[in-house]
């Protein structure tokens, strides 16, 4: 038999079954008193979801590249689309990387802020 951690019902293997006496099925059968609860330690934080920050990070990338190419003149043999999708291949990463930055301080700020609880596991049966 495998221990599992106290997760659920200890794994039994098909043999057990059937080494089973009546004393043993009516003894399982009558209710028993509750188990104590296992108490265990656990650490509680609240951690950013990365994916947020790196969307957000990329999309304002995209607006500041857009209003930095608004800026200036646009090149009439170019044009202003051309320009603009240039300078995003440029844009884009860079505000990845601010947004993925600032996604890892707020991760470290939360493990600083983490706190640890008494977890009870009680078997329900």
């Amino acid at each position: 038999m495998r221990d599992n951690g106290g997760v659920s019902e200890p794994e039994t293997s098909a043999d057990a079954g059937n080494d089973a006496t009546p004393q043993a099925d009516a003894a399982a059968a009558s209710p028993a008193a509750p188990a104590p609860p296992e108490v265990q330690r656990a650490t509680v934080r609240r951690a950013p979801k990365l994916g947020v920050f790196l969307v957000v990070g990329a999309a304002l990338g995209a607006l500041v590249t857009l209003v930095l190419t608004s800026l200036f003149p646009a090149d009439e043999n170019v044009g202003f689309a051309a320009t603009y999708a240039y300078f995003l291949v440029y844009g884009i990463p860079v505000g990845l990387l601010v947004g993925g930055l600032i996604g890892l301080a707020f991760d470290r700020r939360s493990r600083r802020r983490a706190r640890e609880v008494d977890v009870e596991h009680q078997r329900v049966s």
